[in-house]
């Protein structure tokens, strides 16, 4: 299978540089399998849509300010500047992290990374991988976190072409973001109020919450030519016994599990092949990589953005939906002038 083949044409113009000012009023691009048919609505329509039995599962995992300036000097000289984003903890004593760190070549193994004015928080370099990824060690400091919320930045995936910005701390998070962990947003989230989620509720539609933290499984790019070929980082994941139960109990129900966006969806599917069918709870690595030809067993339908060309998340939708179907979707949302990508508008696969 060709990565080529998951290709579509977006004119620049199409990518959300900016969130609507209110979430609930993004776009909505409401795909059936069944009749294979494509309908234009709005996300305020999501309740709507959704059936009396089903089961819709969110990701809380919760952004932090993971992209830290640093330089190679423990002066405030702009010389040597260094960009860290920080995208899995590996352990919290000693504090090491995965990373990916610009400029890679320039930064070897044993090259010490100073954060903050005064140095405040500094960094040792342990190993090295491909493609800027590097092993941290922080030095101990009293309380990391809120280091790290004073100094860090949001870290905006590199298509939006602007700083980050004050207001994108409450807005490149979901409402109900509470496990702090993702270096990137579980965007199909974000669409979300609690006027939205009230009225789920009201139509007697259960909800249940895991955690996916977000890292390089998410958005590293895929850089060979076969699909097959392309190995996925872990991504860290979560379920409480009581979401494990609802799960369960909606599956054994033969009722529909609705995942919202594709890193619910990957936690769910990486458990549910490991205990044959079935979710159990506790923590794991979800590195499971699903492309067509991939049998779902835990999730019928999804909530998800618009995913970028070649990239493993838009293999996903298409190993659900059917690749023709889905970049047949694709071109209709770009010939509507839909709006792309993490602050973009989204699609809901049933």
């Amino acid at each position: 299978m060709r990565v080529a083949d998951f290709d579509f044409q977006l004119p620049e113009e199409l990518i959300a540089q900016q969130p609507l000012a209110d979430r609930s009023a993004s776009r909505l691009l409401h795909l059936q399998r069944e009749e294979a048919t494509l309908q234009d609505r709005m996300f305020r329509d999501f309740p709507h849509l959704l059936r009396s039995g089903d089961l819709v599962v969110f990701n809380n995992s919760k952004v932090f300010p993971a992209r830290l300036f640093g330089r190679r000097s423990a002066t405030t000289s702009s010389a040597g500047r260094v960009e860290v984003l920080l995208t899995r903890q590996l352990s919290p004593e000693p504090n090491e992290w995965e990373a990916l760190v610009r400029p890679g070549r320039k930064i070897g193994v044993g090259d010490r990374i100073f954060f903050g004015e005064t140095g405040e928080l500094c960094a040792q370099v342990l190993s090295r991988g491909e493609f800027g990824e590097r092993r941290l060690r922080f030095d101990p400091v009293a309380d990391f976190f809120s280091l790290v919320e004073n100094i860090g930045h949001i870290p905006l995936p590199p298509y939006i072409a602007r700083p980050d910005a004050p207001s994108d701390r409450d807005r490149y998070q979901t409402v109900y973001a509470r496990e702090r962990g993702s270096a990137a947003a579980p965007t199909a989230g974000l669409h979300f109020t609690s006027e939205v989620l009230g009225r789920i509720h009201e139509r007697g539609v259960a909800t249940a919450e895991i955690t996916l933290h977000v890292g390089l499984g998410t958005f590293q790019p895929v850089r060979v030519e076969n699909v097959e070929a392309h190995k996925i980082h872990s991504e860290a994941y979560s379920i409480s016994t009581g979401a494990a139960a609802q799960i369960n109990a909606a599956l054994d129900a033969s009722r529909r599990v609705v995942a919202v966006g594709t890193t619910t969806l990957r936690a769910l599917e990486h458990n549910a092949r490991a205990h044959r069918g079935r979710i159990a709870a506790g923590q794991g690595e979800a590195d499971i990589f699903i492309y067509p030809g991939f049998k779902f067993q835990a999730v019928g339908a999804l909530l998800t953005n618009f995913h970028l060309p070649q990239s493993t998340l838009l293999m996903l939708v298409c190993a659900l939906a059917g690749t023709s179907y889905v970049l047949s979707a694709y071109r209709h949302a770009v010939r509507e002038r839909y709006r792309f990508y993490s602050y973009g508008d989204c699609m809901f696969i049933e």
